[in-house]
């Protein structure tokens, strides 16, 4: 049984922040960003965008009518999560009107927990072969003004609609995973903004890439000689490269290294754009990959590299299917040309806006700019979303 993913969309917000104006804002050379983090821009999300808008969004181009009626199951991945109790796959389920008899959750491990909400669906699946699983990885990542990790903060979702007979590229049984407890990169459940060891967290990164990519390659024989692409998570692109030079073997000939090289620049294509968009990073490169890429054929071995603080780290492959183009948004570049571009004043305000509840628990909110969903208003502390 051939399991993966048959379609694949996205979505993030519809404004962005200029790396060159923060630069500017922050007396910072701008080379610090653009060859330093390798970020052109960031999709800032307002108030009434968040993980349950934007994974709606990014599921709503992908479904069609028999999906919503055969999905039976939905999973969100998030470290963003917008309640202590209720899943955003809950408030997803309903917006998106799948049929009732449908399991719906959220989990959490960081930046690394869509690729087990991934291995969750093929073993559904494996299990009874009819069935679909929705896996939607959604997060707004953000740190504050002139933290640090103000550079690399960013807003999105990749929705994928895991199946038998997928029509993109099917899963390979050869995944390797640790786990390491470690504090590089937290938020307590009493802080709005993480907590990052940014030097310890990259260390961390690469030693569970090196690491596990050792264990890869003992079990499974792997070289990277049998991959066309190796995507990455991507906090932001510069590190993700540092990885990609890490796994560069220099036994490769150069027509191999020249490919893989060249497929690495098409999987962070997108992510230079959007910025950091944590669970759905990996997944963000892969369809930069398949929509920037001059080379992919059917057939081709792409590899994967999940990273999630914490930390758990995971290797795996999968084999694209003969038409997987067709499967594929030919306007994404264009929509992310679209977004309305922000002054940093207009930045600081609208990224890190706060719901002002009155003593009943309501607040109302500005009309902003989103996708086909919007959070429209809280009342009595309840969050009540819209359809544009």
């Amino acid at each position: 049984m051939s399991i993966g993913i048959d379609k694949i969309g996205f979505a993030t917000a519809k404004y962005r922040l200029d790396m060159a104006d923060l630069a500017v804002a922050r007396d910072t050379d701008p080379n610090k960003y653009s060859l330093g983090l390798m970020l052109d821009s960031l999709s800032i999300a307002p108030i009434t965008e968040d993980i349950v808008t934007l994974g709606a969004a990014a599921a709503e181009q992908i479904l069609t009518k028999e999906d919503k009626a055969t999905i039976d199951m939905v999973i969100v991945a998030t470290e963003t999560s917008i309640d202590q109790s209720k899943a955003a796959a809950v408030f997803i389920h309903g917006l998106l009107g799948i049929q009732p008899f449908a399991r719906s959750f959220e989990i959490k491990e960081a930046c690394y927990s869509a690729t087990a909400a991934l291995n969750y669906a093929k073993l559904h699946v494996t299990a009874q072969a009819a069935s679909k699983v929705l896996v939607i990885a959604s997060d707004i990542a953000k740190y504050g003004i002139k933290t640090s990790g103000e550079p690399t903060q960013g807003a999105g979702a990749v929705a994928m609609l895991v199946t038998n007979q997928p029509r993109i590229l099917t899963f390979n049984d050869d995944n390797v995973a640790q786990t390491r407890d470690v504090m590089d990169f937290w938020r307590p459940n009493y802080s709005t903004t993480p907590f990052v060891q940014g030097i310890f967290s990259t260390k961390q990164y690469l030693d569970c890439l090196k690491t596990t990519w050792a264990e890869y390659q003992k079990r499974y024989q792997g070289k990277l000689e049998d991959f066309a692409a190796f995507c990455f998570h991507i906090p932001y692109p510069k590190l993700a490269r540092k990885g990609l030079n890490k796994l560069l073997d220099k036994s490769l000939s150069q027509e191999k290294t020249g490919q893989i090289k060249a497929n690495f620049e098409a999987s962070i294509s997108y992510s230079r754009q959007i910025g950091n968009i944590y669970t759905g990073s990996l997944y963000l490169g892969l369809l930069s990959l398949l929509e920037k890429s001059q080379s992919l054929k059917a057939g081709d071995k792409i590899g994967f590299f999940s990273y999630g603080s914490g930390a758990v780290s995971e290797i795996f492959s999968g084999q694209l299917v003969a038409g997987f183009e067709q499967m594929l948004n030919p306007d994404q570049q264009a929509s992310l040309e679209k977004r309305q571009r922000l002054s940093v004043e207009d930045y600081e305000k609208l990224f890190f806006e706060e719901a002002q509840l009155d003593d009943q628990g309501n607040a109302e909110f500005e009309n902003y700019a989103t996708h086909s969903f919007a959070l429209e208003r809280i009342e009595h502390h309840q969050r009540l979303y819209k359809r544009n």
